[in-house]
């Protein structure tokens, strides 16, 4: 009797020690792939700061809609649709403050074609295609205030093209083509492309994972005539005779 007992005592210190190494191996390796997940979730960064000593003036670019940059520092930080807008890294960012609060935005802002590359030239010389650019700095309070406004009756277009003296806006054919243009010169550029690189390895595989579906039903719809059955016809015949 006492030996059965030991047997017993012993036997259960085993299971517990076995159940206690189990439990405490899942511990161990379950939060490997959750960790993992995390790092793939926040691995796209987010840009440095810009500091300001006060809030940015800005201007409106010609030939754009209602798109406007801050001249004086050295990122494009521009201004659009109620949004802050800033490329770092081959990636954009927008806030809807200049300063803080950036969010990274999956896509190419459809303003950004519109833009013309040498608008900074442009600025410094005072000098649009040969126009004069007499350009108004918009204080950021003015901006805030008025940019919805400004944007729903054309105010910077129909006041005097931009400020560009003598000037008519291109034609839509030829805006179209310049947008074009500037984004096949967009998906040129070494950063840009760093970053497509893992979408389009993903969209490459994505069309042999939906061949490899349609297939299978194909294959799945085939019926097999069961073995050793007689088809309708020879039925109705048997039973005639």
């Amino acid at each position: 009797m006492g030996d059965k007992t030991m047997m017993c005592l012993g036997g259960n210190k085993m299971k517990k020690l076995f159940f206690g190494t189990l439990l405490l191996a899942l511990v161990i390796i379950v939060p490997i792939p959750t960790m993992a997940r995390v790092d793939i979730n926040v691995s796209i960064g987010l840009p440095p700061p810009i500091v300001f000593a006060a809030p940015p003036d800005v201007i409106v670019i010609p030939d754009t809609s209602d798109v406007y940059v801050d001249p004086d520092i050295d990122v494009d930080l521009f201004f659009w649709n109620g949004w802050w807008w800033r490329l770092w890294e081959g990636r954009w960012y927008r806030s809807h403050y200049y300063n803080r609060g950036w969010g990274y935005y999956n896509n190419v802002p459809s303003f950004y074609f519109d833009v013309d590359p040498g608008w900074r030239g442009y600025y410094r010389d005072h000098n649009w295609y040969g126009h004069r650019w007499n350009y108004e700095r918009i204080p950021h309070q003015r901006l805030q205030q008025n940019w919805k406004g400004w944007k729903n009756d054309r105010h910077w277009e129909r006041r005097g093209t931009w400020g560009v003296q003598s000037y008519q806006p291109r034609p839509q054919q030829q805006r179209q083509e310049l947008r074009q243009q500037r984004q096949q010169q967009y998906k040129q550029r070494p950063e840009v492309q760093k970053q497509r690189q893992p979408q389009v390895q993903q969209q490459q595989r994505q069309p042999k994972e939906k061949v490899q579906r349609q297939q299978q039903p194909k294959v799945q719809k085939q019926k097999q005539q069961p073995q050793g059955k007689p088809e309708r016809g020879e039925e109705e015949k048997q039973d005639r005779k």
